[in-house]
């Protein structure tokens, strides 16, 4: 009989073990799958390094367009200064937002970004930018944020991006620690396994 116990409690031990093992890889599925957006470029993820080590500028030119948008109910004017900027392969192109909050109250936002078309994600690179950081804006306060970004001239040697010729980069604010912050995280990162 005790032989049976030593079985029934084996198999409860591995079962408990399965359970234990299923809820951690849930919880670490999204940052998992995070990194690997951000490695890979799938679905708009861009790439980010610390500098440009591009030897070399190229004659084919890129417009890259920037599209803002604030969280209903996030009381924050947000826009980039210029709509679009041409940039050449293999070129630092330089673009800085406004951020103002238009409220009596500090807030706190953090930007969630992608490129389209979502192809173009692995060879978008950003050297500085404020996105995923929390930016805690006083009432009436305006604040610049810059990003300064590179088109990889790998893109040069992809057939499938002959096509590409604009590049839009576009942001969205929220409330920082919000569900709607969570859930447009979650989303953005759910949607990447689409694309690449």
């Amino acid at each position: 009989m005790s032989d049976l116990k030593q079985k029934n409690a084996r198999v409860l031990l591995a079962t408990f073990g399965v359970v234990f093992g299923m809820v951690a890889l849930s919880f670490a599925s999204v940052p998992l799958y995070r990194l690997i957006c951000q490695v890979t470029g799938w679905g708009g993820t861009t790439q980010m390094v610390a500098e440009n080590t591009s030897a070399r500028i190229y004659d084919r030119e890129i417009t890259v367009r920037f599209n803002t948008d604030v969280a209903r109910g996030m009381p924050w004017d947000f826009k980039p200064e210029l709509r679009s900027v041409k940039v050449k392969v293999g070129q630092d192109g330089l673009i800085a937002f406004v951020a103002k909050n238009t409220s009596d109250e500090n807030i706190t936002g953090t930007a969630v970004y992608n490129v389209t078309p979502l192809k173009a994600g692995k060879y978008f690179y950003k050297t500085q930018c404020f996105c995923f950081g929390e930016q805690t804006l006083n009432p009436g306060q305006a604040q610049h944020m810059p990003v300064t970004f590179f088109v990889d001239p790998a893109i040069l040697q992809d057939r499938n991006m002959d096509d590409v010729n604009t590049i839009t980069l576009s942001y969205s604010f929220f409330r920082h620690g919000s569900r709607e912050l969570e859930s447009a995280i979650e989303t953005y990162y759910t949607k990447q396994g689409g694309g690449s």
